[in-house]
């Protein structure tokens, strides 16, 4: 359907894609833009940021699910927000198409600027099964999910007898080692546990966790001592944790491991959860932008962030920056010359973004290139469990886990979600772990639609059975 809706007339930076890069531009450039009479317009199939650190607490059932997105009308009061999605960009005359989310309604947006800033989606590959059975941990819905699948399974799980069935249903399993993958695993082990000791049917021993790691070490974002001790602590926990093995096939939920790198068989065992955290990949909708792309799928830039083209120059107008994009590292310290794909980087970058897009346009500073040493990582295992190295120093234990909550907790982009979290945060410390689960989220009418359905009719056989049950009933039953 061919539509357009009022929007503004004034030059526009178009921003497509709101996570940390699009929030953080849109926030740094809205008053700016609009005190030069442009406008800045943010283009997402979702309403809000997502806070993607947090979604191993969120499923933990740590922080609520709402505390961890940032609202775009909410915070982005001067900017001019569309909740659909960039279809085609036809960047020599400066305009965008722009659809509905069910892609009903299109219209085309002119720009002056546009910002490139799609962000990533999970990686996966084709292994049997895992698109039906799998789930990942990109999304606030997909961290629900999975607390409350886990939840079900355990207490669905508490009145089976022993047996296959039982063991299935309380098997969680995680493919992936890498940060997403270690902290979803022990947050859910951490509230798994928990909920099975307020259960008298189920022992802790009656769960398993497993953990699958197709290298031969975890968490490359940290030293290989801290990795070690990393595994060391989660089989200490009881989780299993598989290194140099991957999943094969998943078929109805059935799990076949195979061993790195000759591939032979390994282990097969069934499970009801399987969580996947094996990576992620630029999003694939920046084929259809016209610009150069990386092997990877990345959007090539500059150090300044600006989009080159195949001989290397500036692409006029065009900017990109965080996950979707192939930005060098000027430390040196970026896997194959690049800047990774993490929270630190696309936060710094956008706000260096921003400062350059104003000093193109409206001659304010200069247009620098963006260097940043990375500061170290953090890493959030449960209540009080954590493992971190802060600009060279190593931490672990509660130290550790502090760290992460005061950085993370800090990062958090505007005051508002910073209060919820921390105001979530000391609830926990005070009233302990909730966990509630939240049933039918997935068929929220079906109680409804129950109850107005009538029920069938009896059959003619069935109803004389109920007259004469009724005759022979005792008067005062009547």
């Amino acid at each position: 359907m061919a539509y357009t809706p009022a929007l503004s007339d004034r030059p526009r930076v178009l921003v497509v894609g709101g996570g940390y890069v699009g929030l953080y531009v849109a926030l740094k450039l809205q008053k700016k833009v609009k005190a030069h009479g442009g406008i800045v317009t943010l283009v997402d199939p979702l309403p809000y940021m997502t806070y993607q650190p947090f979604l191993p607490e969120v499923a933990a059932g740590s922080i609520e699910s709402r505390h961890a997105v940032v609202s775009h009308r909410m915070h982005l009061k001067q900017t001019e927000v569309i909740t659909g999605r960039v279809a085609s960009i036809d960047h020599a005359n400066k305009t965008a198409v722009v659809e509905s989310e069910d892609g009903e309604v299109s219209f085309e947006v002119p720009y002056r600027d546009v910002v490139i800033a799609a962000g990533a989606v999970t990686r996966t590959f084709p292994i049997p099964g895992l698109a039906e059975e799998g789930i990942g941990l990109k999304t606030i819905e997909e961290a629900l999910e999975l607390r409350n699948t886990v939840l079900e399974r355990i207490e669905a799980g508490s009145i089976m007898p022993d047996g296959p069935e039982k063991k299935r249903a309380l098997t969680f399993v995680c493919v992936g080692g890498g940060f997403a993958g270690i902290e979803a695993m022990t947050e859910i082990e951490d509230m798994a546990r928990h909920a099975a000791e307020h259960n008298p049917r189920l022992k802790r021993s009656d769960l398993r966790f497993v953990l699958v790691e197709a290298m031969g070490r975890i968490m490359p974002e940290v030293t290989e001592h801290q990795a070690e001790w990393v595994v060391e602590h989660m089989r200490s926990r009881g989780i299993e944790v598989l290194l140099n093995t991957s999943l094969a096939s998943a078929v109805d939920g059935k799990l076949d491991l195979i061993n790195m790198p000759d591939k032979t068989p390994a282990q097969s065992f069934e499970t009801d959860t399987l969580l996947w955290t094996a990576g992620v990949q630029a999003n694939p909708v920046v084929r259809n932008f016209g610009f150069e792309l990386d092997e990877r799928g990345r959007v090539k830039a500059n150090a300044e962030l600006r989009i080159i083209d195949a001989d290397g120059k500036p692409v006029e107008g065009a900017w990109t920056a965080g996950d979707v994009a192939a930005v060098p590292d000027l430390t040196g310290g970026g896997v194959g010359g690049f800047c990774v794909p993490n929270a630190q980087h696309a936060v710094r970058q956008a706000k260096h973004l921003a400062k350059n897009i104003y000093a193109e346009r409206w001659g304010v500073g200069e247009v620098t290139e963006y260097k940043h040493k990375n500061l170290g990582a953090v890493a959030g295992f449960g209540i009080n469990k954590g493992v971190a190295k802060v600009m060279g120093i190593k931490l672990k234990g509660p130290l550790a886990w502090l760290a992460h909550r005061g950085y993370h907790g800090f990062a958090m982009p505007t005051v508002e979600r910073k209060i919820r979290v921390i105001a979530d945060w000391l609830l926990n410390a005070v009233l302990g772990r909730d966990t509630t689960e939240i049933s039918d989220l997935e068929t929220p009418y079906r109680a409804f639609r129950t109850a107005a359905t009538p029920a069938p009719k009896p059959k003619p056989a069935e109803k004389k059975a109920e007259d004469k049950a009724d005759e022979q009933a005792p008067a005062d039953s009547r």
